[in-house]
């Protein structure tokens, strides 16, 4: 492993002072770096439990699955986040099965899940890691779930759109109708209508592969 990337599980991983010098070590000697390429699947229901996932750069996305084919999108995980539900077998009272793809080209820390379900059980430190990472997760589910559930879809894609334009700091969204469906757990034909209606108020401008907010403050008024 690279100093660098020495440094950067250092950094990530909040325990690191409060395990040995030994633990450190074996950690690092279990930490491999893996690239996946957009659109590429890293987790679900049939693989092995794959391990925890640190992102150096990238972006992922973790969805469940309906048996008719319907994808509901829990949460995105970006650079210097950490995805622990690859790790499932860590958590003992995970029941449901996700999916997790590359959205972008991502690089990525990869530790061994044995080895980090080992340190869990024996260090109070790293359980706490664990149990973090999985609350705020969950937490990030529960919000999902409840704008699927509770919201209208006029207000869901209102907070997706200004979500999404403070998160890239730029007003121009490159994103497809296909995807936005996807992250919001809606169909394409329901998020295209609901974009053109948004476009005739004056609040968006709709080009292809693209969506430019035009009147931040009238899709504000939608939440």
């Amino acid at each position: 492993m690279t100093e660098q990337n020495r440094k950067y599980l250092e950094e990530r991983l909040t325990f690191w002072n409060q395990i040995t010098k030994e633990e450190q070590e074996i950690l690092i000697q279990n930490t491999a770096v893996v690239k996946y390429t957009q659109g590429q699947n890293i987790y679900d229901a049939q693989q092995e439990c794959i391990g925890v996932l640190l992102i150096k750069s990238g972006e992922l996305r973790t969805y469940i699955l309906s048996e008719e084919g319907k994808e509901v999108t829990l949460y995105r995980l970006s650079d210097d986040d950490v995805c622990i539900l690859s790790a499932s077998c860590i958590l003992k009272n995970i029941t449901f099965d996700v999916h997790v793809d590359a959205e972008k080209d991502t690089e990525i820390l990869l530790i061994n899940s044995s080895v980090f379900s080992a340190l869990s059980q024996k260090n109070i430190y790293v359980e706490a890691f664990s149990l973090r990472l999985t609350a705020d997760r969950f937490s990030d589910v529960m919000w999902a779930m409840e704008q699927i559930l509770f919201m209208s879809f006029d207000r869901r894609l209102a907070i997706f759109l200004l979500d999404e334009m403070a998160k890239m700091g730029m007003d121009t969204l490159p994103f497809t109708h296909e995807q936005i469906a996807k992250y919001v757990g809606s169909a394409r034909e329901v998020v295209s209508r609901m974009l053109k209606y948004f476009a005739k108020e004056g609040m968006v401008e709709l080009s292809r592969g693209s969506i430019k907010i035009i009147d931040r403050q009238k899709l504000k008024k939608l939440l």
